[in-house]
């Protein structure tokens, strides 16, 4: 298994669209992937899932990824993330 930590900087009106956005780009990879906030975490590949971890415009979460792809899929999402507002 692999972990990061990833920080969210967004403004409220693009929230949902961009955790719809990620969990499409988590969905192309074979690998389990959850994303850690606070105590609670979740299946990025899930919609439901995701839009209730309520991330605040400014936040930091840990991003893990278990299987075949985890390497690749961990730099993926990190770099999704870190070029959101790019």
């Amino acid at each position: 298994m692999k972990k990061r930590s990833i920080s969210i900087s967004l403004e409220d009106e693009q929230m949902a669209r961009h955790i719809a956005l990620f969990v499409q780009k988590a969905s192309k990879y074979e690998s389990a992937i959850y994303i850690q906030s606070n105590e609670r975490r979740v299946n990025a590949k899930s919609i439901m899932g995701m839009m209730t971890l309520g991330l605040d415009i400014s936040e930091n979460l840990e991003i893990s990824a278990e299987g075949a792809d985890e390497d690749v899929a961990i730099e993926g999402m990190v770099h999704f993330v870190e070029n959101l507002d790019k």
